[in-house]
């Protein structure tokens, strides 16, 4: 739905699910200190800020919405609110994330202060007093994770190297290479074992590859050896060799960069999905044996998908051509980066200095409890999630929900029952796939137990490796087993929502359930606007680029006539160039292609609910041409569409979004589905020619 908040967990390019299982891999693990006391603070309930909510004095009567939409709508509230120094983006996402954030340090606090606190109170409370405790974390320095920098310096050999990670994978750790367990491709009811490309520092190959516009790339790639230069310094090394230890690090990089595919060819699941037998695996990894590799992880199976092969190839080529020197400097800063948010300032600072100041424009580090809140999300945030519903999700929220996102799917089977480009044959098939739509809603109907991850108050890091490696054993524990599609792959309190195409599920978190996206008590206009066009692009995910390819059963499979294929990819050609066409920093435009399943989904999703909200008025009996605050029920529609994608951005922020977000920037999402529905045109009057009226010739029409 949304592009990356925070530490919320987010969709990846096709599957949220692969995404969670996959970024579990990259934490890192040690058993827990003694129970050494950290400092409970103190606990005073704090007033969560106000939500994000559509005012009529936001708008800016001195626009013309038939010119531009977002700037009617959000130009007034946009030019008031820049981004703060703590953030590189602001608007209607980020005002909810930091009310849950709120709402989470609250329920923190109070666990922390807690002596008596047990199960997952304990948990919670664990957790954020040893990240509160700055003067522990600070006085312990390197010393969390000196363990793992002294296996690094152990390293001799190519035999050593597939060991150390190998060992690494097993702690709930992994370098060059991610894996996690995700329901199969072939067969969406059995979880199989998935590794896929990684490695890289910087957000995408092109920034090792490419100099970029003035040079941009080429000076990232310069600061980030300084960088690591800095870190490694921080560690110990001496200047001389951190400052060879970083060009080798950013050597080993570019290597990975260029056998590594770019994130437009990774929309396409043919290179998400690679099937093959550990044994025929085995068959060309000389160096890096995944049958030993599967062994290690406690995995007892068949095959897995070696996801993208030339990527593979060339890792099991460098494990014994790369120097063991330039191995180790590579995992060495690895190590501590990863590790960086939750060791000593030092090292925490250096890693922000880079990564969200120099990189995205970030002026100022978060405050450290919403730090350590970004940390008990990651760590343990379904248990945090499972208190959070308690405490602020009402009960009639859900049912309001339930009703919402009936009338979308009947708005949406209707939708497809009369496409006049689609033939029957394959109308049955996306009316069965409509018929298995599972939406969840709010929070999980059973909760993930956390029996078996100690905390305690001796170690911030320490708790955080702890769990590290206890997530890892969840997740690898269910490869080789049938999928729990009870299962969620985002957190109650996170502000998002996502479409799973391997378990055909819509998923709506508790968080997002707020102004604007839902108020119970808002008029139809607004919540169909808002959190009814949210319900129905993940219901549309299911059909764009993507989804379209995955049958009722989430199985990546063919269910279309060739025709309508070649019908459907030419009309989707035609929103690629839709979004091509928009400019949006420095002569920087948008990647239609790279966009393009959120837009079919923006698309689709604000056509389906225009047609259920205006069912709801006639099911009410109300006036469509009644106001309120001087604007119509149709225009306070697409008003509230646009709220939603009030956001204002570092120009830094931007760019890398640019290249690397399947969402296009929010000013975009907020004119680019309204101005191909002549809905829009009518509510506000436009005329043919204006900006928001797209010509007959170009303008989009699929769902």
């Amino acid at each position: 739905m949304e592009p990356p908040v925070s530490h919320k967990p987010q969709t990846l390019l096709l599957s949220v699910a692969i995404a969670a299982a996959l970024a579990g891999c990259q934490k890192q693990d040690a058993a827990p200190a003694a129970d050494a006391p950290a400092p409970a603070p103190a606990t005073t309930a704090i007033e969560l800020p106000p939500t994000a909510a559509f005012a009529i004095d936001d708008l800016d009567t001195t626009k013309d919405a038939c010119e531009d939409l977002d700037a009617f709508v959000n130009g007034k509230w946009l030019a008031a609110h820049p981004v703060p120094a703590d953030r590189t983006t602001w608007g209607s996402f980020e005002m909810l994330d930091e009310r849950s954030e709120v709402a989470s340090r609250n329920i923190a606090e109070a666990a922390a202060a807690d002596a008596g606190a047990s199960g997952l109170s304990k948990l919670v409370g664990d957790f954020y007093a040893t990240g509160m405790d700055e003067a522990a974390v600070n006085a312990a320095g390197l010393k969390p994770i000196q363990p793992i920098l002294d296996r690094i310096d152990a390293i001799k050999t190519p035999a050593d190297i597939g060991q150390y990670l190998r060992d690494e994978f097993a702690a709930g750790r992994g370098e060059v290479f991610s894996f996690g367990g995700e329901a199969d491709f072939k067969n969406s009811s059995q979880v199989i074992g998935y590794a896929f490309q990684g490695g890289l520092a910087l957000p995408e190959k092109a920034y090792y590859l490419e100099d970029g516009k003035d040079g941009s790339y080429k000076k990232i790639r310069e600061q980030y050896v300084a960088h690591v230069s800095r870190q490694l310094q921080n560690a110990g090394v001496d200047k001389a060799a951190a400052d060879a230890q970083a060009q080798a690090v950013l050597d080993f990089e570019t290597r990975l960069a260029k056998a590594s595919i770019s994130r437009i060819e990774m929309r396409d699941p043919n290179n998400q999905y690679h099937y093959v037998t550990v044994a025929d695996a085995d068959k060309s990894a000389k160096n890096f044996p995944w049958g030993e590799f599967m062994q290690s992880q406690g995995l007892d199976v068949e095959g897995f998908s070696l996801s993208q092969p030339e990527f593979f190839a060339e890792f099991d080529k460098m494990i014994s051509d790369v120097p063991v020197e330039d191995w180790q400097a590579y995992l060495r800063i690895h190590a501590i980066d990863g590790m960086a948010p939750y060791l000593a300032d030092t090292f925490a600072d250096e890693r922000f200095d880079f990564f969200n100041k120099t990189l995205r424009g970030q002026q100022e580090q978060k405050d450290r409890w919403k730090r350590v809140m970004d940390a008990v999300e990651g760590s343990v945030g379904e248990a945090l999630g499972q208190l959070y519903v308690k405490q602020y999700f009402p009960a009639e929220s859900k049912a309001a929900m339930e009703k919402l996102v009936d009338n979308l799917r009947a708005s949406l089977k209707s939708r497809l029952e009369n496409l006049d480009w689609m033939s029957d044959e394959t109308k049955q098939k996306a009316i069965a796939k409509w018929n298995s739509f599972m939406p969840k809603i709010g929070y999980p109907d059973k909760w993930r137990s956390w029996d078996g991850l100690g905390s305690s108050r001796g170690g911030y890091a320490e708790n955080v490796l702890a769990a590290a490696k206890f997530n890892r054993d969840w997740q690898f524990g269910k490869i080789g087993k049938p999928v729990d599609r009870t299962e969620w792959g985002m957190t109650p309190q996170t502000v998002n929502a996502y479409y799973n195409p391997l378990q055909n599920e819509i998923v709506f978190p508790a968080a997002i359930l707020q102004p604007p996206f839902f108020d119970p008590k808002a008029d139809p206009a607004l919540n169909y606007g808002g959190i009814g066009a949210v319900i129905g692009h993940e219901m549309l995910h299911g059909y764009d680029d993507q989804g379209s390819q995955f049958d009722a059963q989430g199985n990546f499979a063919n269910w279309w006539q060739d025709a309508d294929r070649k019908g459907f990819e030419a009309r989707t050609a035609k929103l690629v160039q839709q979004f091509d066409d928009y400019e949006s920093i420095d002569g920087l435009h948008v990647k239609g292609e790279l966009t393009l399943g959120e837009n079919i989904a923006d698309l689709g999703g604000l056509t389906v609910a225009y047609d259920a909200y205006r069912k709801a008025l006639a099911d009410a009996g109300t006036d469509p041409a009644a106001q309120v605050d001087g604007y119509t029920p149709d225009q306070r529609f697409f008003i509230n569409w646009a709220t939603v994608w009030r956001r204002n951005y570092t120009p830094d922020e931007l760019k890398v979004r640019l290249n690397t977000d399947p969402h296009a920037p929010a000013k975009f999402r907020a004119i680019g589905a309204p101005s191909n529905m002549p809905t829009f045109a009518a509510a506000f009057q436009c005329q043919p020619g204006q900006p928001m009226v797209r010509a007959d010739d170009k303008r989009v029409v699929i769902w």
